[in-house]
């Protein structure tokens, strides 16, 4: 007795506990589809059925971006944490903690530098999943950084947006990263390099109001939410019904405040076109004629693509003091 009471309760938990991942499958916010994460990955995060655009990580809209998946990292400048000391429900120090925790990134920017279909290009992609892809120091510092560095090596400049705007954290420290951002782009503008902004969902507050609206060819995915300020917020301003599908990429296309709307899958094609136009490079020769890519070096990482970090841009040099 004493033994089938102890035995047999452990050997029906044994066999009943179920190791299955909590992301094994993935519903679709619009038709409740469920799909396979890898089918889902595959498919570069599109819905199969319904089309929805997923969010994509930084390293996985990289490797979508560049040959082979294969890029080299820009090393990104420190900024100081926390410098107002904020706290609201927890501190801001700690929020940062669950972000870099959750996201295995230092910030909500990620910057590389590869080559599309052999012309070299600068690569930057914003992070939801961190902070909302909040617009704060370490962000702005990225996208700068990401803008210099497309200027000193005189390449396009590719800015995947998704934000939630500023970050209220940082306060006033935070919406200075939006002339600070323009006027980078007006650096890499007078080096003749062309900046392509695609916007993807959502992309609204102050991102919206600087270097996410400035580029020389305005992209967006299909059903992503671009604005400044919500439509619930305008609706709740302006007390009135707001046209169908407003602030959505196909409604702001027809209107004329962006250029194009590019599904995922024709993306990496579009963009190699647009820089190859834009920068007067030649097409790129056939398949057979292409020479074969190197073999790995061995510091590259097989599991994301990434190679060693490349060094930021030198800073600019001081002007000399007179004696």
């Amino acid at each position: 007795m004493n033994w089938i009471s102890n035995v047999v309760p452990k050997l029906s938990s044994f066999l009943n506990r179920r190791e299955v991942p909590e992301n094994l499958w993935v519903k679709c916010p619009e038709t409740g589809q469920m799909v396979f994460h890898k089918d889902l990955e595959a498919n570069l995060h599109v819905v199969p059925g319904s089309g929805f655009h997923m969010r994509m990580e930084p390293a996985a809209r990289l490797r979508s971006v560049f040959d082979g998946g294969k890029w080299y990292d820009i090393a990104l400048p420190a900024v100081p944490v926390d410098p107002l000391k904020f706290r609201d429900e927890k501190r801001y120090v700690d929020r940062l903690k669950d972000a870099r925790a959750k996201t295995g990134a230092q910030d909500a920017v990620k910057v590389g530098y590869g080559k599309l279909e052999g012309l070299p290009v600068t690569v930057a992609v914003q992070d939801f999943g961190f902070m909302g892809g909040s617009l704060g120091m370490a962000a702005g510092e990225a996208i700068v950084t990401g803008l210099e560095t497309a200027a000193s090596r005189g390449t396009p400049f590719i800015m995947f947006a998704s934000s939630g705007g500023a970050r209220m954290q940082e306060g006033i420290l935070s919406l200075m990263q939006m002339p600070r951002t323009t006027c980078a782009i007006q650096e890499l503008r007078e080096a003749k390099r062309p900046y392509i902004v695609v916007l993807t969902n959502p992309t609204t507050g102050g991102v919206t109001a600087s270097y996410a609206m400035l580029g020389d060819i305005q992209i967006a995915e299909p059903g992503a939410l671009i604005g400044f300020a919500g439509p619930r917020v305008i609706e709740q301003t302006i007390r009135e019904k707001l046209p169908e599908g407003f602030q959505r990429a196909e409604y702001l296309r027809d209107h004329g405040m962006i250029d194009l709307v590019v599904h995922r899958h024709e993306m990496r094609a579009t963009l190699a076109r647009l820089c190859r136009l834009l920068m007067r490079a030649p097409a790129p020769a056939p398949l057979a004629d292409q020479p074969k890519a190197p073999p790995a070096t061995p510091s590259e990482d097989a599991a994301s693509g990434e190679a060693p970090a490349l060094p930021a841009p030198a800073p600019k040099s001081a002007a000399p003091t007179s004696a």
